[in-house]
């Protein structure tokens, strides 16, 4: 089974005026960093399913510590979301403050 899925959009527009999909290696780690904010709504969705696909039921998401801004939008998408069972801050040596763990049911 692949672990790699087109998910979310690139932060770099191409020639066209519509931005590319990227696809990411499934691994359980979604780092935010190099996303578009607005993105978020379907890109976190789609990675966590993707990671429930492939079996995966603990996902830590990288959204940075910076204004927490990014952290609520993440949590906000999160509680919204059948899939997840729970989700808390990271563990010191996870990221802290600056990470999620999600737990898929």
């Amino acid at each position: 089974m692949s672990r790699e899925k087109s998910v979310g959009k690139h932060p770099h527009k191409s020639n066209s005026d519509f931005p590319q999909t990227v696809t990411l290696e499934i691994t359980g780690e979604l780092d935010l960093h190099t996303f578009n904010p607005k993105d978020l709504g379907s890109l976190v969705p789609e990675y966590l399913k993707a990671c429930k696909d492939a079996g995966i039921k603990t996902v830590r998401i990288v959204h940075g510590k910076g204004t927490g801004t990014l952290r609520r939008s993440v949590h906000s998408i999160l509680k919204d979301l059948d899939m997840v069972d729970s989700f808390k801050i990271a563990g010191l040596h996870q990221g802290h403050w600056g990470a999620t763990l999600v737990f898929l049911k």
